[in-house]
């Protein structure tokens, strides 16, 4: 997980996480975001407080993943078939079950 933050918020609220990807070792750009966020109910974008849902079917709403690398942008989580992409506390507390 890039996102210190995230970690963080994770260990407060005891959050396990399965499987982490180290985004700086394997890239996902935007070629790759359709078949990563296949079968997905929710995807949700973070930037500071700013948060915008997507539905899924929008692949020109995808760009918002990405982040100025080209690349998905750090943290990326998925609960179940709900996603979150980037960091905004809030959202995340909401999106981790208001924990």
């Amino acid at each position: 997980m890039g996102c210190t933050r995230a970690g963080a918020l994770f260990a407060a609220t005891r959050t396990t996480v399965r499987e982490t990807v180290d985004a700086r070792k394997q890239r996902f750009e935007a070629k790759d975001l359709g078949a990563l966020f296949a079968g997905a109910k929710l995807i949700r974008f973070c930037k500071g407080t700013k948060v915008t849902d997507l539905d899924p079917a929008d692949t020109k709403g995808l760009v918002l993943a990405l982040g100025n690398s080209g690349s998905l942008r750090a943290p990326t989580a998925r609960v179940g078939k709900r996603w979150l992409v980037g960091f905004g506390e809030a959202a995340w507390k909401e999106f981790l079950g208001g924990r």
